[in-house]
C-alpha cells in the first residue's frame, strides 16, 4: 500500500501521476486558458510536478466571517453588524432540495469523483477545443470550496482578492492541490455544508442561510424546489442572475437548474415542469448593515461599543487583533442599554428639540454604583446627509466624539465645592463674593509654581445684584462666579485638579484639565458621558465607577460557540460619604429653589446643577437621583451658535439657559427612565441659612429666576453682564467686556469658558 504523507496528502509518485494525468489539463481548461492539449502537457514537462510537491500540504481554513448582532440588557436586539452577512447552518439545517439543486448544476458528478473530476475535464476540453474558446469550464465543487477559502482569507483587501482570483495555472495548480487534500480530510458532505456556508449569493449574501433569508425572508431548511433552482443559479454569476433586478435572467436561470436536476434524476419530469411554471415568489428582505439601522436612536451607542471593542486590550493587543475579530464577527454582544432608558431618551429628546434645528442636543445615562450606560441619544440622526452626523456628541474624541468635547460652564462648579470639602472647608465658609473682582492671586498648583494673575484680569457675577457675602449653599444655587474663584484661590488648583481624577473629567480630546482658576467657571471641552460618569459618584457616596456599556459577549466560531472576556467597571473612592452628602444636599437646593427648578422631578429624591457658557454657545444640565445619573448637552458642535433669539423645537427662546431646554429634556429623560423603578432617598446633612441682614448687601434676590434658571445673561460663561435674576424678562443689558481674558482661560473649539447657570 502507497505510503502517506504527515500532511495527510498522496505520496509523491502518487501526487506526480494524479497531477500529470488530470491535473494540468483540468487547471488549463478551468483557469479560462485556452491551450491546446499539447501546451498544456508542455507546461507539466517543465517542472510542474516539483512546484506541485513543494505547496504546503494542509490548507488554512480561516473562520467564516459572520454577523454580529448588539442586543439591550433585556436581549432585545439593537442593530446588526457585519463586514459579511452569514450566519453558517450544519447542512441538516439545509433542506435538501438545496443540497440536489447545488449539485446538480455546478457538479452533477461530485459523489462519483475525487477532487477532480476526469471525465468532466476531458469533456470541456473537447468543447472548448472544438469551439475555439473557454465555453465550458470543469471545477468541482471542491475545487470551488478551495477558492472561496482563498477570498475569504483575503477579506476585503482587493490586492489580496485578485491574487485569490487571478486566472493564472499557478493559482489552479494550488487549489488543485488542497483540493485533494480536502477530499481527503473532510468527505463529501462537510465538503458541501461548507460550500454552502462560504459562497457569495448576491445581494450582499455570504452563505445559505443569509441567502434564504435575503431573498424568501425564511430560513434555510424550509425552501421549496424552486427556492433553491433559484439560489443554486445564482452561484455562477450573482450579478447577471439577479432576480432583484432581472426577474427574467433569473426564471430562465432557475429553469435551467430545474431542468438539470430532471435529467440527473433528481426530481420528475412533472415536478420539473410544475416547478418552472411557478412565479419566483421572492420576499425579499433589505439588508440591515450597521449601527445606522439601530433601533430607538441607539445607534450611537452601537457605535460607541464599536469604538470600545475596537480600543479597548481585553479584546486583543493591537488595534489590528481586535479589528480582525470585530470584522470576522460571530458575535453575541449584550450591552447595558436599557430599553426602558433607551425609550426614554428617544422621546424626550424627540420631544424638545428638531434635527433640524440649528443647535443640537445630546444626553447620556448612567447607573451609579455600578457605571452601567443605560441611555445614550442625541437629536441629529446618526448617518451622512442633512441634519444628520456620524459624530457621537456623548463621548470622547477617542470614542468617536467631537474634538473637544463641549465646556460646561457652572456644571463644574461641584468639583471645586467637592475640594473644598475634602479639604476640610466647612459647610458654611462664606466668601466675600464681590458683584467684579480681580482673580486672586497667588493661586497655588500641584507643580508648586503659583499661578499669578499678571494681567490683572477681572471676573464678574451673573448681575449687579449678586454682592456677597454668600455661603457655599446660597452661592451654589445662584451660580455665584466670585465666590467659586475666591474659594480656587482659598484651597490651591491642586485639590481640584485631586479631585476631577478621581472622577476621571478630563477634556473631550483625553487631555488632563489644566491648572488655571477660569477652570473652576467650566471653560473647557467635557464629554456628556464624563460629566453623567462623575455625578454618578456624588449620587453613590462618593464611589467613583468606570462607564461600561458591554455586560457579556459570545463567539460563534464555525457551529462551535465561546465566551469573551469583557472589560468590568472599576470603582473606586473619589471622596468621603460625608462630601458627597452635603454635595447632594447642595445640589437638591439647585432644583428645589435655584437655576435648576424647572428640570427637578417631583415624585422622588433628586438634584443637579445648570450651567451656560460664554455667547450662549452651550447649555448644560447635570443631575440625578440616588439610583440614575444624566447630563443633557444642547449647543452647536461647531461652536458657532449663540443661543439667543433662537427657536429649539418649535419653541422660541430670547436667550437659553441651563435650566430652560437641558433642563426639561433631562426631566423628561429621566421621568420615563425611572417610571416603576424605586425611589431611594439621599442621605443629607444639615445645612444652616445664612444670616443675612438688611446690611449684609446682595439686596432682594428671587431664586425662581427667569423660567427657573435664575439671571443668566451676560458674556463669556457669565463674567459680563447678564439678567438679574428676576425672571420674567428681566434680563439686564449685555455690555462690552471691561476686562481681559487671563491666559489659557478659553481653550478648544475657539469657545470660551462657562460660569453662568
Amino acid at each position: 500500500m502507497p505510503k502517506k504523507r504527515s500532511g495527510g496528502g498522496l505520496s509523491s509518485t502518487q501526487q506526480a501521476a494524479k497531477f500529470l494525468g488530470v491535473s494540468v489539463l483540468a487547471g488549463a481548461v478551468m483557469a479560462g486558458i485556452a491551450l491546446p492539449a499539447v501546451g498544456a502537457l508542455g507546461l507539466a514537462a517543465k517542472g510542474s510536478v516539483e512546484s506541485f510537491d513543494e505547496l504546503p500540504a494542509n490548507l488554512k481554513t480561516p473562520p467564516l466571517s459572520q454577523r454580529t448582532t448588539i442586543l439591550d440588557a433585556d436581549g432585545g436586539q439593537i442593530a446588526t453588524v457585519y463586514s459579511r452577512d452569514r450566519t453558517v447552518v450544519n447542512l441538516k439545517d439545509i433542506s435538501p432540495y438545496m443540497q440536489k439543486a447545488i449539485v446538480a448544476i455546478e457538479d452533477s458528478r461530485f459523489y462519483e469523483h475525487g477532487a477532480v473530476d476526469l471525465k468532466g475535464v476531458l469533456r470541456a476540453l473537447n468543447k472548448n477545443a472544438r469551439s475555439g474558446e473557454v465555453s465550458e469550464g470543469a471545477s468541482t465543487l471542491t475545487q470551488q470550496y478551495v477558492k472561496n477559502v482563498f477570498v475569504e482569507e483575503a477579506g476585503d483587501d482587493p490586492t489580496k482578492v485578485a491574487q485569490a482570483t487571478q486566472q493564472t495555472l499557478g493559482r489552479k495548480i494550488r487549489e488543485l492541490k488542497y483540493a485533494i487534500q480536502v477530499e481527503e480530510e473532510l468527505g463529501k458532505k462537510k465538503i458541501l455544508e461548507n460550500y454552502l456556508n462560504i459562497t457569495f449569493f448576491g445581494q450582499q449574501a455570504y452563505g445559505i442561510e443569509a441567502a434564504a433569508q435575503r431573498y424568501f425572508s425564511k430560513p434555510a431548511k424550509d425552501l421549496n424546489l424552486q427556492e433553491s433552482a433559484l439560489l443554486a443559479g445564482l452561484v455562477q454569476s450573482p450579478s447577471r442572475y439577479d432576480p432583484v433586478n432581472d426577474e427574467a435572467e433569473a426564471t430562465k436561470r432557475r429553469n435551467t437548474v430545474i431542468q438539470r436536476m430532471a435529467e440527473v434524476g433528481d426530481i420528475s419530469r412533472e415536478q420539473a415542469a410544475e416547478a418552472a411554471r411557478t412565479p419566483l415568489g421572492l420576499k425579499v428582505s433589505k439588508p440591515e448593515n450597521g449601527c445606522i439601522t439601530a433601533v430607538n436612536d441607539a445607534s450611537f451607542f452601537c457605535d460607541y461599543v464599536r469604538e470600545v471593542f475596537l480600543n479597548d486590550p481585553v479584546f486583543g493587543k493591537t488595534k489590528e487583533d481586535r479589528a480582525r475579530i470585530w470584522n470576522q464577527g460571530g458575535l453575541t454582544i449584550r450591552t447595558t442599554l436599557s430599553p426602558q432608558a433607551q425609550g426614554s431618551v428617544h422621546d424626550s429628546l424627540d420631544d424638545h428639540v428638531d434635527k433640524s434645528d440649528s443647535v443640537a442636543a445630546a444626553v447620556t445615562l448612567v447607573e451609579p454604583g455600578t457605571g452601567k450606560i443605560l441611555g445614550m441619544g442625541q437629536s441629529k440622526p446618526f448617518g451622512y446627509g442633512k441634519d444628520e452626523t456620524e459624530i457621537n456628541y456623548s463621548v470622547d474624541h477617542s470614542m468617536g466624539g467631537s474634538n473637544y468635547g463641549f465646556p460646561t460652564g457652572s456644571t463644574f462648579k461641584p468639583f471645586v465645592a467637592a475640594a473644598a470639602l475634602e479639604e476640610g472647608r466647612p459647610v458654611t465658609q462664606e466668601y466675600s463674593s464681590p458683584y467684579e473682582m480681580p482673580y486672586p492671586d497667588p493661586v497655588q498648583t500641584c507643580s508648586g509654581k503659583p499661578w499669578m494673575n499678571g494681567g490683572g484680569e477681572t471676573v464678574p457675577n451673573e448681575s449687579e445684584s449678586e454682592v456677597g457675602p454668600y455661603r457655599l449653599k446660597e452661592a451654589m444655587a445662584l451660580s455665584v462666579n466670585t465666590y467659586f474663584v475666591q474659594m480656587v484661590a482659598d484651597i490651591g488648583l491642586c485639590p481640584v485638579v485631586k479631585m476631577t481624577d478621581g472622577l476621571h473629567v478630563v477634556q473631550g480630546n483625553g487631555d488632563k484639565l489644566p491648572e488655571v482658576p477660569a477652570v473652576s467657571l467650566g471653560s473647557k471641552g467635557i464629554s456628556p458621558l464624563t460629566m453623567a460618569s462623575a455625578y454618578a459618584a456624588f449620587a453613590s457616596r462618593g464611589m467613583y465607577c468606570t462607564p461600561v456599556a458591554i455586560e457579556s459577549i459570545t463567539q460563534k466560531i464555525g457551529n462551535r460557540q465561546k465566551s469573551l472576556e469583557v472589560p468590568k467597571s472599576t470603582c473606586s473612592r473619589a471622596m468621603s460619604e460625608k462630601t458627597a452628602d452635603t454635595v447632594n444636599t447642595l445640589l437638591q437646593g439647585v432644583v428645589d429653589s435655584g437655576t435648576g427648578q424647572e428640570a427637578g422631578l417631583t415624585d422622588r429624591a433628586n438634584a443637579g446643577k445648570t450651567g451656560t457658557t460664554d455667547e450662549r454657545k452651550n447649555a448644560w444640565f447635570v443631575g440625578y437621583t440616588p439610583n440614575l445619573s444624566g447630563a443633557v448637552w444642547v449647543g452647536s458642535a461647531s461652536q458657532q451658535v449663540k443661543m439667543v433669539g433662537i427657536t429649539i423645537g418649535g419653541v422660541p427662546h430670547a436667550k437659553v439657559y441651563g435650566g430652560s431646554v437641558p433642563g426639561p429634556i433631562w426631566r423628561d429623560a429621566m421621568t420615563g427612565a425611572l417610571s416603576g423603578k424605586e425611589s431611594p432617598s439621599f442621605n443629607l446633612v444639615d445645612i444652616p441659612d445664612a444670616d443675612r441682614g438688611d446690611g449684609e448687601g446682595g439686596g432682594d434676590r428671587n431664586d425662581d429666576g427667569d423660567n427657573g434658571d435664575g439671571g443668566d445673561g451676560g458674556l463669556i460663561g457669565g463674567l459680563i453682564g447678564g439678567g438679574n435674576g428676576n425672571g420674567n424678562g428681566g434680563g439686564g443689558t449685555e455690555p462690552d467686556p471691561g476686562f481681559s481674558i487671563p491666559e489659557g482661560f478659553i481653550q478648544g473649539q475657539g469657545n470660551g469658558p462657562g460660569g453662568r447657570r
